[in-house]
């Protein structure tokens, strides 16, 4: 436990808010970094509108975590920005879709979105009680997050509202049926 933390919040208190913080900051190195990667290996006919839609997700992804490593410091912990803390801190499997097409890493992204952002919900319900500061930094990332997707699925949509992956469980499976 740091020897302070902001005022109005106990050191356990603020530990704890660090730690799940801590979970946030390694979620959002691994997304932005496979959101780069889709950048990078997305083909096909749509490849140029995902390709430029990606670039500012990473962006804003990218602020998303310095923004909680700053939060994890100002809480008087050190925020860990390390490969090795992403693994540490991974409950999710690494992104699995190599060179694909636009539908192909679309559908696959969508169940990454999934993950981080019911995460996130979990990080803000957590947080809520303790830190009203940090509960308000997650709901702005989140609602975000939750717009990007929204782009995502609006490439994946039919016009009765469903989605090519259907019910798919893996990524590798989403982007099958995507294709």
């Amino acid at each position: 436990m740091s020897k302070y933390t902001v005022p109005g919040l106990s050191g356990k208190d603020g530990a704890k808010v660090a730690r799940v913080l801590q979970e946030r900051l390694s979620a959002y190195n691994d997304l932005h970094l496979t959101l780069k990667h889709i950048h990078w290996n997305v083909v096909g006919p749509n490849f140029i509108g995902v390709h430029e839609m990606i670039d500012p997700q990473v962006e804003l992804v990218r602020g998303y975590a310095d923004e909680v490593a700053e939060r994890i410091a100002t809480l008087g912990e050190s925020p860990k920005g390390t490969p090795g803390a992403i693994e540490k801190n991974r409950t999710w499997d690494d992104y699995s879709v190599g060179r694909d097409t636009a539908q192909a890493h679309l559908a696959a992204l969508d169940l990454v979105y999934d993950g981080v952002i019911t995460d996130n919900r979990k990080a803000i319900e957590e947080v809520g009680d303790i830190d009203p500061i940090t509960e308000d930094v997650l709901i702005g990332h989140t609602g975000q997050l939750e717009k990007f997707q929204w782009f995502v699925r609006a490439h994946l949509e039919n016009a009765s509202g469903a989605l090519s992956h259907g019910k798919a469980s893996t990524e590798k499976e989403a982007a099958a049926k995507a294709r």
